[in-house]
């Protein structure tokens, strides 16, 4: 069988090294190149010592999506150009894996999303943690009524960046919770819906002279439930992540790291499906970032090759956006 032959546009997204290295090591895939529209940065990573060092590198855009035998492109420009970037490569006929968040133009996103259903285009978006074991069993525990009936689901991912990353992302309304709120919140939503309420505290507490939100809470009301999400670019490595879920028959957090994420606390009010009464450890094989990136990658390829339906509906990728651009005040 034919490998299929992908392409990545843009390189300063944080997950760009990783989602280029999971395609060049899957063998169903040949990378054709890379396009890196700032020159400076496409020379420094010519002269590094990583995946991007021997790949190809496109003169300009055009070279790449108008190749007619490049069935899908990786879309990992930084979160101020990917919106754009995707839309050109949806533009140009081409399948997108596309790294989070999908930019702060909630109009643009719906129109990219029109145009490839009407091209019958895929666009996955790169929340990793779909494809994580932990993560998977607690979503299907907790869709499947296994926990009784969810009222609170909480959330904390937080990091710790350098100025520059912090001036960067100071562009964008929310901070640091629009860079990484979309994975927890890609989670709460598989489980629980579309929120009634939206309420936010995007605070600067770090000192920095930028007006870059680094301490951030938000906080969504269902009709019977409640979720929580706090993410702070403050916090002192190694940070702290944590995902629980709260049912009226039991409860499911992933203890840290969340990443393996190795092991599950079950709590149940009765013994059932094989699980006894009471609290638990329940054992996970857990997978590594990159592994995740690996995941990601074979559902994408199975689905635009008809293997398979998309891990989430079209429905769903546009929930996640529009719910995260409620909460930093972009819609």
């Amino acid at each position: 069988m034919a490998k299929i032959r992908m392409a990545q546009y843009g390189t300063k997204h944080g997950h760009a090294r990783g989602k280029l290295q999971a395609m060049l090591d899957n063998p169903d895939v040949e990378v054709t190149g890379v396009f890196e529209p700032d020159i400076e940065r496409r020379q420094q990573l010519k002269s590094g010592n990583n995946a991007f060092k021997d790949v190809y590198y496109y003169s300009d855009s055009d070279e790449m999506l108008q190749d007619d035998t490049i069935v899908a492109i990786a879309s990992e420009g930084n979160n101020a150009e990917s919106l754009d970037q995707t839309e050109e490569i949806v533009n140009a006929g081409k399948h997108v894996w596309y790294d989070k968040p999908a930019g702060e133009n909630w109009e643009q996103w719906q129109r990219v999303i029109q145009t490839a259903q009407d091209n019958s285009i895929h666009v996955q978006l790169g929340y990793m943690l779909r494809y994580h074991s932990s993560f998977r069993q607690v979503t299907e525990w907790a869709r499947s009524g296994f926990l009784g009936d969810i009222f609170s689901v909480r959330a904390h991912m937080s990091t710790n960046i350098s100025k520059e990353s912090r001036t960067r992302e100071s562009q964008h309304l929310g901070g640091i919770y629009f860079d990484l709120g979309g994975h927890v919140l890609d989670q709460v939503l598989w489980i629980l819906g579309r929120p009634e309420k939206v309420t936010s505290f995007l605070r600067n507490d770090g000192g920095s002279l930028e007006p870059f939100k680094d301490n951030t809470l938000t906080v969504y009301e269902f009709q019977n439930a409640m979720a929580f999400i706090s993410i702070s670019a403050l916090e002192p490595r190694p940070v702290a992540r944590r995902f629980e879920v709260y049912g009226t028959e039991g409860s499911a957090i992933i203890v840290e790291p969340f990443e393996p994420g190795l092991s599950i606390r079950l709590s149940l009010q009765k013994a059932k499906n094989g699980y006894n009464e009471g609290e638990q450890i329940v054992q996970i094989d857990g997978e590594s970032r990159q592994r995740t990136y690996e995941l990601e990658l074979v559902a994408f390829l199975d689905t635009i090759a008809g293997k398979q339906q998309p891990d989430r509906p079209v429905s769903h990728e546009l929930l996640v956006q529009e719910t995260l651009l409620r909460a930093t005040g972009a819609i």
